[in-house]
């Protein structure tokens, strides 16, 4: 989970690549304190956590295409999940998340990544630090 800034906010233990993210979500469920806006996309359908206001794009199907008003509310939701994609983008910069993990020791993968998220959260302060001095 991340915020309009980029930082990582959050981060569930580590899975296989096979489990899909909408069963990560089910398996560990979380619950917002204050209400907030939840930007997801189309593969987490049906999830709904406590205090959260969903924004998820349309679907189109083979029956009922999309009308040029879903579209448009599509292009605009899809430009605010490009942040949220940046931010999975910046933490995969350290390779080791996103190659193949080799090393067996319990524990090691999840701290392997909480430490790539770290690194990227010192990397979005040091920008907005160096931008506005």
């Amino acid at each position: 989970m991340s915020n309009p800034d980029r930082k990582v906010l959050y981060l569930s233990a580590t899975y296989e690549g096979s489990v899909h993210d909408k069963k990560i979500c089910d398996e560990e469920p979380f619950e917002f304190q204050q209400e907030i806006e939840l930007l997801q996309d189309l593969g987490y359908q049906g999830h709904t956590p406590k205090n959260a206001v969903i924004q998820m794009p349309v679907k189109s199907s083979k029956y009922r295409k999309l009308t040029e008003e879903n579209k448009k509310e599509n292009q605009i939701k899809s430009s605010r999940r490009v942040v949220i994609e940046h931010a999975i983008s910046g933490v995969k910069r350290c390779r080791i998340v996103k190659d193949k993990f080799r090393y067996r020791r319990y524990g090691y993968d999840d701290l392997v990544m909480e430490l790539a998220c770290g690194l990227h959260n010192l990397r979005v302060d040091y920008r907005k630090k160096s931008i506005n001095p």
